[in-house]
């Protein structure tokens, strides 16, 4: 049914024609005809779309912040990234390896000492921040409560493979290396992220602790009928707890395009997150972003963003040397909370981004959909 209900908006992305600069109103009347379908099929309260072609950030917002007070959507309300936070936890690990903080061929145990000597402790970092550390769950386990059975949890917790071979998506795998990073950086870690993370990158509305100032901005999730925010939980900072606005997510992707503004060692932890270390079937896994030589086919993307990637231990081939983006490259990542579903996309090359905030987890492959067919509006020529 997805493909039927994307027909419309396609028919009108593709009737545009091919041109050397974006047109503004070309693109608006585009994107709303893409997005009313999705928004409709999947009962989407609000979206904010955030695009960025060749520095140029252009938004547009559609439905309500939250059904209740009908506040609109616009590019400074407040979303859950979901996922999406794991980019960031990536950047701030490779900023602590700039810092010489620690090393991605380090141990856990070297910051952790009570990992010594466990099964954990064979992986590295890097394989904990690429899943590749031997097969964690999804999520941490319904009864692991505490942060003392948290420590348990890893002490004793047994490997399906050796560390590199498979890829099994976990927020127990990126939390950990989030923890460490902070570990390694003296702090905690949302302390490390609010106060020199998210800083260094120019962004001044994105949180995981939202203020009470941005209390009015924070967008209410829906899960079928119910108004849901994000719940605390153990390692929920590092996994999955970033909220952020459509105008510092393009803010982002303009870094992730181009970092050259940003201080030295944050541009090349910026750089360092583009790096790929394992082909995990179709896609290549780095740091928090997963990526595809580009140009790519959407049945390629859909693919890597399918849900036996997200739930299923896929072989993981290391690739040596790591591949360091010189060629085009399309990096991307997906992610969800209870009521908010984001994604995130971006060509260097071209130059281009596209940033889908969404007051509800709607499935991956109808965002994709989306993200691509405005691609080919906003870069023909690669077509």
């Amino acid at each position: 049914m997805l493909k039927s209900v994307m027909a419309l908006a396609c028919a009108a992305l593709f009737s545009l024609p091919a041109v050397a600069a974006p047109d503004l109103s070309a693109i608006r009347q585009a994107v709303d005809a893409a997005v009313a379908p999705v928004m409709a099929q999947y009962d989407v309260p609000g979206m904010a779309v955030a695009v960025t072609v060749d520095g140029q950030a252009m938004f547009f917002n559609y439905g309500v912040a939250a059904r209740d007070s009908k506040r609109p959507v616009t590019e400074a309300t407040l979303f859950e990234l979901g996922s999406n936070s794991k980019t960031f936890t990536s950047t701030l690990g490779a900023y602590a390896q700039e810092q010489g903080q620690l090393s991605l061929h380090d141990h856990p145990s070297k910051f952790m000492p009570h990992l010594k000597g466990s099964a954990l402790d064979k992986a590295t970092l890097l394989h904990l921040a690429t899943y590749t550390a031997g097969g964690f769950p999804l999520q941490v386990p319904d009864d692991v409560k505490t942060e003392a059975q948290l420590a348990s949890y890893f002490q004793h917790w047994k490997p399906e493979a050796a560390p590199g071979q498979q890829r099994r998506y976990a927020n127990p795998s990126i939390g950990l290396f989030g923890r460490i990073t902070a570990v390694a950086l003296g702090s905690a870690f949302t302390d490390a992220a609010e106060r020199e993370l998210f800083p260094q990158l120019g962004l001044q509305h994105t949180y995981i602790r939202v203020p009470a100032t941005a209390m009015a901005d924070y967008a209410w999730g829906y899960a079928k009928d119910q108004a849901v925010r994000v719940r605390p939980d153990l390692l929920d900072s590092e996994a999955y707890g970033v909220k952020s606005t459509a105008a510092d997510m393009i803010h982002y992707v303009q870094t992730q395009i181009d970092p050259s503004g940003l201080a030295p060692a944050m541009q090349r932890a910026v750089q360092a997150t583009h790096v790929g270390y394992f082909q995990v079937g179709p896609m290549t896994q780095g740091l928090g972003w997963e990526s595809y030589p580009y140009p790519v086919s959407l049945e390629r993307l859909l693919s890597g963003n399918s849900g036996d990637m997200a739930w299923e231990s896929q072989p993981a081939q290391a690739l040596n040397p790591p591949l360091a983006g010189t060629a085009p490259t399309l990096y991307n990542k997906t992610g969800s909370t209870r009521g908010f579903g984001s994604y995130v996309m971006f060509v260097p090359a071209r130059k281009t981004g596209i940033v889908l905030l969404a007051n509800r987890a709607y499935p991956n492959e109808a965002r994709i959909r989306l993200a691509y067919h405005i691609l080919q509006l906003l870069a023909p020529a690669a077509n």
